[in-house]
């Protein structure tokens, strides 16, 4: 026998969510203590005024608050005399005498005076202000009602405690609102079309203004995409600089090292086979170094997964290389032996205590020797170099002569030279290249330091 469940129960419907009165009823006071706590954050940061808002503020308090006096002392005794019916005639006397003066002037002060700080406590203003309206006769509401109107739009464009100026603003209004009566209305019939104007050409101003600031605001965005724009691609053509420098120094000076030996190799290889197989194997060692060094250049153009094998393991030799630092001074031992194997004599001095400096330093110094020597390997067969490395207190010296030779095959385009500037450049070095009186070539690079 099978039991049979209706789905059309109590939760009306599978799709239906169940309402739980109760939950909903524990949950209110929580809702209602979160509500009075949220009151007293700021929604945002508090207004910062500048001179000029103080001052008109002031200005403000100081003519309202001279009107509605000048206003209150006007009617001091007076009657007023409204016909609500014909031959009816309602008759409201204002306050009078030395204490009704005092009333009036002092809430047409206390009302006036507390705009001077509308922007700088907005919703204590309103309070002030509300219960002042409050105070004031049914007969002189005008004395204080202008202030209010002041306080509540000051209260809603400055409070940043946006809960309970939400909250204070609808009490407020009602009281005021309500605190009138048909006989001696708040604002005069003759001035109600003016109040009506007013707010319709206050809007419209406000609208042109929102429009000019949203234009301005839509010029300086496209002004703004533009300067990104164009420094992205000056990011561009300075990184796509820095790799050509890069590889230009790392191939010219290994594929021609290579070249030279490879050269020398096959010469001697039928008088000689031994040394033949000695420059085989410094052609050999010439191009590990060539691709160890491009490995660090094109791991700025690949991915980081690209060294992986197909099971998804990285090998270990090539890994080995890419983790391994950027040559530096203390790899010019094995350039300069590299550059001895090719049959040029090159001597190496280091002068100065030695001492750790920055990658970037030691990255731009290693590639003048390697440049100044790939050109001297080039165009100046038969020569014996010098490489002087000068650490001084306050900067690096690097220098690399040559006595001169029989000029190689071609002539340099300089691009080498320029991109040795270029390097330097970025770290306020120098560099000084240009023929000895005595023969031969000199490259000179000069690098601040700071102090040890």
């Amino acid at each position: 026998m099978t039991a049979t469940v209706d789905s059309a129960g109590p939760r009306g419907g599978d799709n239906e969510p169940v309402r739980d009165v109760r939950t909903t009823l524990k949950r209110l006071p929580e809702v209602a203590r979160r509500t009075v706590r949220d009151a007293g954050v700021p929604s945002g940061p508090p207004l910062r005024l500048t001179r000029r808002a103080w001052q008109f503020d002031a200005l403000l308090a100081l003519v309202l608050g001279s009107a509605t006096v000048y206003y209150g002392i006007d009617n001091v005794g007076n009657v007023v005399v409204r016909e609500i019916a014909p031959g009816v005639e309602h008759v409201m006397p204002r306050p009078s005498g030395p204490g009704g003066l005092a009333l009036m002037v002092t809430l047409a002060a206390v009302a006036s005076g507390a705009l001077a700080l509308r922007r700088r406590y907005p919703l204590a203003v309103l309070c002030v202000v509300t219960a002042a309206t409050l105070a004031t006769p049914q007969s002189v509401l005008r004395l204080t009602f202008y202030a209010f109107v002041i306080a509540v739009y000051s209260a809603a464009v400055y409070s940043p405690y946006r809960v309970a100026t939400l909250a204070a603003l609808p009490v407020s209004v009602v009281l005021v609102g309500t605190s009138g009566n048909s006989v001696t209305p708040i604002v005069p019939n003759e001035y109600i079309a003016l109040l009506i104007l007013a707010p319709m050409a206050v809007a419209a101003v406000g609208l042109r203004t929102w429009k000019l600031r949203t234009d301005e605001g839509r010029t300086r965005l496209s002004a703004l995409q533009r300067e990104q724009t164009e420094a992205l691609r000056r990011a561009v053509e300075h990184e796509r600089a820095r790799i050509a420098r890069e590889l230009h120094d790392v191939v010219t000076h290994n594929v021609s090292v290579m070249v030279i030996q490879a050269g020398a190799a096959r010469k001697i290889m039928k008088t000689s086979p031994e040394q033949a197989g000695e420059a085989l194997l410094a052609v050999e060692a010439g191009g590990r170094a060539a691709m160890t060094e491009l490995r660090h250049v094109m791991g700025l153009l690949t991915m980081a997964d690209e060294g992986k094998s197909a099971d998804g393991r990285a090998d270990s030799a090539d890994t080995a290389a890419e983790l391994a630092p950027q040559p530096g001074l203390g790899q010019l031992e094995v350039l300069v032996g590299r550059v001895r194997d090719t049959g040029l004599p090159v001597d190496l001095t280091v002068t100065g205590p030695p001492r750790p400096l920055p990658p970037g330093v030691e990255l731009a110094a290693y590639r003048v020797v390697q440049e100044a020597l790939t050109n001297t390997v080039k165009h100046a067969s038969g020569a014996t170099a010098a490489v002087t490395v000068e650490y001084r207190p306050d900067r690096l010296r690097v220098e690399v002569t040559d006595t001169g030779g029989r000029p190689g095959v071609g002539t340099g385009s300089g691009r080498g030279l320029i991109g040795l500037r270029e390097r330097l450049a970025v770290y306020d070095g120098t560099l000084h290249t240009g023929r000895r009186l005595s023969g031969g070539y000199r490259v000179e690079a000069l690098m601040p330091l700071e102090a040890p």
